[in-house]
């Protein structure tokens, strides 16, 4: 049987019920490689009208997530200087649909995170004002009922003290089975730490503990990942690592002490031992470093051995389906690298080895993430510039858009759009 006709007798499988091994192949397009080179890139972008542009002119924030619970995930973007503060775009079968989520004008910063705060089964969002204010606020996702024009409700985590909040992370850092929120306070020198409250719809602002303060420069980026296998998450930022001692005291070790002002990322990048983390810095010019645990100190490797210029977008992911994180790295444009600004894929095999793939350069990235934009079941990238020909927003597909059983069901869906080609036997066995 030659391969197109197994490719389609899997598919057809897959609509009777095995969804997962077809997911798999419309993910990697055959086997999964150690270099990416099962990937073709499909690259949408506002700039062509294959989307819609998010809004003002600085866009500061980015957050991929399911945001209405179909299992596709969306993309939330945050901005200041003009209103609207936050939009968030939905993907439906025929793209994305723009609503408002904050209509007001806000100064929000780089950063932002997410999490079912309330309780209710949906993802909320919480984001942090830059240096103009001591706000950091959290916007409840009003599930199932959306209005293009209506924005969300938002409430106070914080609304005193020192400004600017560059970086939120939620995570169950102690262990109790409950989600935290950390955040830096950067002219607080102060990385905090909150527990969600009992009634977050009543409580302004919540509860916060400062778990680490420093001095000098700004430390910023946050990560987590159980590093050391004791069943916690760590917390990983600002060149180190916390690990939780009891209750909210938190120790913090050195990562690397020149990764401070760095955006952070942390996995099990080589097959046993401690999971490895990643810094790179995000607005300033400086080495892309992996580093590994040896038992005795963290090792550094540089994977690019020249600088990064303003690599503000950092995320680990296994983009080939092949078991193995990889490691997404991509510089701005302004202030950065200009027309050679970059965006890469660092291939990893498992065993520390990586292979680098440019996806393209002369296309600012600031706060780009990862997510299954087209539910197809691998990981695409939403790339997101700051100040670089905006209002901006590109996309780019992992093997475009594969075969997607819940979209072919949907009444509207055209096989014929960029979103939802197949290859001419695999629409015809979705059509048999």
């Amino acid at each position: 049987m030659n391969e197109r006709k197994r490719t389609s007798r899997l598919i057809r499988t897959a609509l009777l019920g095995t969804v997962a091994l077809a997911t798999l192949v419309a993910r990697t397009g055959g086997a999964p490689s150690a270099d990416g080179s099962t990937i073709k890139w499909t690259h949408l972008s506002s700039k062509n009208g294959d989307l819609p542009a998010p809004g003002p002119l600085e866009q500061t924030a980015c957050v991929v997530v399911d945001v209405d619970k179909d299992g596709i995930d969306d993309i939330v973007i945050a901005c200041r200087k003009k209103a609207p503060a936050m939009t968030w775009l939905r993907r439906g079968a025929r793209g994305w649909t723009k609503y408002v989520i904050d209509d007001t004008l806000l100064p929000i910063e780089a950063g932002g995170t997410f999490c079912d705060i309330d309780g209710d089964g949906d993802l909320d969002i919480v984001m942090g004002e830059d240096s103009q204010g001591n706000h950091v606020w959290w916007w409840e996702n009003p599930y199932p009922n959306y209005d293009p024009a209506k924005p969300w409700t938002r409430r106070a985590v914080k609304n005193s003290g020192a400004n600017k909040h560059h970086h939120q992370l939620f995570g169950d850092f102690d262990g109790d089975g409950k989600q935290e929120l950390v955040f830096w306070n950067q002219n607080a020198r102060t990385l905090f730490l909150a527990e969600i409250p009992g009634d977050p719809k009543t409580t302004q602002p919540w509860p916060y503990t400062a778990i680490y303060a420093y001095t000098g420069k700004e430390s910023e980026g946050l990560a987590k990942a159980d590093l050391d296998g004791d069943g916690k998450e760590e917390i990983v930022g600002g060149g180190h690592w916390f690990k939780h001692n009891g209750g909210t005291s938190y120790t913090a070790h050195i990562i690397d002490d020149r990764q401070r002002f760095a955006k952070a990322a942390a996995g099990q990048l080589k097959k046993g031992g401690w999971a490895e983390t990643v810094f790179v810095p995000g607005d300033a010019i400086g080495r892309l470093k992996w580093y590994e645990w040896t038992g005795s100190s963290w090792v550094g490797h540089d994977l690019l051995g020249h600088d990064v210029v303003h690599g503000h977008s950092l995320v680990l992911a296994d983009f080939d389906g092949d078991g193995n994180l990889d490691i997404f790295c991509a510089e701005m444009a302004k202030p950065g690298h200009g027309e050679k600004a970059t965006m890469w894929i660092f291939f990893g095999d498992g065993n520390g080895n990586f292979t680098k793939s440019v996806i393209a350069t002369g296309i600012a990235n600031h706060e780009s993430q990862v997510g299954d934009l087209d539910g197809d079941g691998d990981l695409d990238i939403c790339d997101k510039p700051y100040n670089w020909e905006t209002p901006r927003l590109d996309v780019w597909l992992n093997n475009g858009t594969g075969p997607r059983f819940r979209a072919i069901c949907n009444s509207g869906f055209s096989l014929d759009s960029p979103l939802g080609q197949l290859d001419d036997e695999m629409e015809e066995s979705f059509r048999k």
